[in-house]
């Protein structure tokens, strides 16, 4: 549960988000990342600009991870390779130049179109300052895992 919130929040809540789903998929093992990581100016508060930066660091890697030829595109084989149907959904929805290939510009673009954290980030900043506390990060995680536990 805890890896499926801080997926929603470095998404934007945007899980239906084909392309990030199929690159979620592959590339290294998806840990949640610790309070610490996502506070990347050491200030005691994780902002949106930095899930934000976070976020498109992951998509990156796993954009490298999904890119088998390293050209810097995903090609329809290479998507194919995770799920058809997936690669289909997320060509037509994502190519806005229609070559049949992804560029990181197309997914960034993607990405970019999103409010990070949205929603699920203005719950969690209970004192209003913009950023998450290491208090509030936890806050926020205990009640995902005691709502997981209830659903049981």
């Amino acid at each position: 549960m805890k890896r499926f919130l801080i997926s929603a929040l470095l998404l934007g809540g945007g899980l239906n988000l084909a392309a990030m789903a199929a690159l979620a998929e592959s590339g290294p093992a998806r840990e949640r990342p610790t309070f610490q990581q996502l506070d990347a100016d050491g200030n005691g508060e994780v902002t949106r600009a930095e899930m934000a930066a976070f976020g498109a660091a992951r998509a990156d890697a796993r954009f490298a991870a999904v890119d088998t030829n390293g050209d810097g595109m995903l090609s329809a084989a290479e998507l194919e390779a995770r799920s058809a149907k997936r690669a289909e959904r997320m060509l037509k929805r994502l190519d806005a130049n229609g070559d049949g290939a992804l560029s990181q510009e197309e997914l960034a673009e993607a990405r970019g179109n999103r409010n990070p954290g949205g929603r699920m980030f203005n719950r969690a900043d209970a004192d209003g300052s913009g950023g998450l506390s290491e208090a509030e990060f936890d806050a926020v995680i205990a009640r995902m895992e005691a709502r997981r536990a209830n659903k049981g």
